[in-house]
């Protein structure tokens, strides 16, 4: 399977890195909800080193819920109680030269081993919080509770409600989902990136009844008061990369 995923590889903007992958994730049951807030807002909680990207005329924050599922790394299979677990993340749109990708405010996850590994390996924001995913019917059920102060919330049903498509690039949702780095701040103030590959993203529409969000407050930025752009995924297997600096 993960030789299939690698051999798929026209739609990138960029090839895929020479050195060999060192994890597998599968991504399910994905929501991705979106919000424009202005640049100025943001400037002050990510890396100078980073250009905050826009698209029409504003900068974007995305919550994006998932269940995530097959956590192994290469040639090794999944761990008993460490590679399956609802994850959630917040993040914005950045570039540090030519590759336009992903800061990440924080990221939550239902698995302690999960939490500890990625701030080790990968210097990322992720806390461990108590989470669960259900399906019922056609709808998911999504609850997220940080266990650290100021313990932030999400609850929410969402499920999708239209035709699946690939984004065409030039698209708001093109630039919101078609990337393929992430880049986080190692110790000492250096800006390290992390490479990913998949499939080109199969999106539905979606809707979504969101009950509590605190997550965004949690870190200083205030979300408009207007209905996020909602997108589905049902599911996107993943490769990633060690991290390197930039």
């Amino acid at each position: 399977m993960t030789d299939d995923i690698e051999r798929d590889a026209a739609h990138r903007p960029w090839p895929i890195p020479r050195s060999p992958w060192i994890m597998f994730q599968s991504w399910q049951r994905l929501l991705f909800a979106h919000w424009p807030v202005p640049i100025e807002m943001l400037r002050p909680l990510v890396p100078a080193s980073l250009v905050i990207e826009e698209f029409d005329g504003t900068a974007w924050v995305s919550i994006t819920p998932f269940w995530l599922t097959g956590l192994h790394a290469r040639f090794l299979p999944p761990l008993p109680f460490a590679s399956e677990f609802p994850e959630m993340n917040f993040r914005t749109y950045v570039r540090a030269g030519s590759k336009p990708g992903i800061f990440f405010f924080s990221l939550d996850a239902g698995s302690r081993l999960a939490v500890m590994g990625a701030r080790t390996a990968y210097r990322l924001p992720y806390f461990h919080s108590d989470m669960k995913i259900v399906s019922d019917a056609d709808w998911i059920r999504y609850s997220s509770r940080r266990r650290s102060e100021p313990n932030p919330e999400f609850i929410a049903r969402y499920r999708a409600t239209g035709t699946a498509f690939q984004p065409r690039p030039g698209t708001i949702e093109y630039f919101l989902t078609e990337r393929y780095v992430l880049y986080t701040m190692f110790p000492g103030g250096f800006l390290a990136r992390g490479e990913i590959h998949h499939g080109p993203w199969n999106l539905q529409p979606a809707e979504a009844l969101i009950e509590v969000n605190t997550l965004a407050r949690a870190h200083r930025i205030t979300l408009p008061d207007r209905p996020p752009l909602l997108q589905y995924s049902a599911r996107q297997d993943t490769l990633i990369w060690a991290p390197s600096l930039v």
